[in-house]
């Protein structure tokens, strides 16, 4: 856990803010290790470490299988909570400033939990999702109740096109009177990609407009693909 927290404090974090306010996302190389991905896609069999397993085909929400990690939650993944949490909060922050919104997000992870215990929102919402060929996911937001941090990360526990071929990263960018924008990512495995949860500042001829983003998988052609949701609000349910 302490190398996991040197590579996160050895992150170009002015570098991956501007790319964040430029774009709204920003991928950074090599957080995990080989052996941390593999050790991840090994307990996705472990029924006690889960409190909820989500057929997407049954919801209406793709083709794969996703499920969220109960608390307490393995060490790795609440070390990247509580870790990457302060280095997001005041991209958020300025975020809301700008668009003139009155939500403000507290300095620490355990500020933006109090809040979302005040809310009733209890529940972790780190999740692991599975997909074989032919699966996918539709372009969504994970929001789970009235409080919600506008950034998230996906980390990428395969490599592609060696453990699978299509299944990229898509995101939509939806810009008012214009259509839709979409960006289509592959990280390499160990990958973080950080980005925005609902929404994105953009500097229009008249201010900063709210550009809706949301996000999703393309189809699988080949393999097996996982990875690691690090969602930092919890859920009612």
């Amino acid at each position: 856990m302490d190398a996991l927290k040197s590579r996160i404090e050895a992150v170009d974090w002015p570098k991956i803010t501007g790319e964040m306010h430029e774009k709204g996302y920003a991928v950074i190389p090599s957080v995990l290790t080989a052996m941390q991905c593999e050790e991840l896609k090994r307990n996705y069999e472990n029924p006690a470490i889960y409190r909820k397993t989500v057929t997407m085909e049954r919801h209406g929400f793709g083709l794969g299988e996703y499920k969220y990690f109960s608390y307490p939650l393995p060490g790795l993944i609440q070390r990247i909570r509580e870790d990457i949490y302060p280095k997001l909060a005041p991209i958020a922050n300025l975020w809301m400033q700008v668009l003139q919104m009155d939500s403000r997000f507290p300095d620490t992870f355990e500020g933006l939990q109090t809040l979302c215990r005040a809310s009733n929102q209890t529940k972790p919402t780190a999740l692991i999702l599975k997909y074989g060929k032919g699966d996918y996911n539709t372009l969504h937001q994970d929001l789970y109740g009235d409080v919600y941090f506008p950034i998230q990360t996906v980390l990428f526990l395969n490599e592609p096109d060696t453990d699978f071929t299509g299944g990229e990263f898509v995101l939509t960018q939806q810009t008012p009177r214009a259509q839709s924008k979409a960006i289509v990512l592959q990280p390499d495995k160990g990958d973080m990609l950080i980005f925005t949860t609902n929404f994105r500042p953009v500097k229009g001829s008249r201010g900063y407009y709210r550009a809706r983003i949301k996000h999703g998988v393309s189809e699988l052609h080949s393999g097996e693909r996982h990875t690691l949701g690090v969602i930092f609000h919890d859920a009612l349910n």
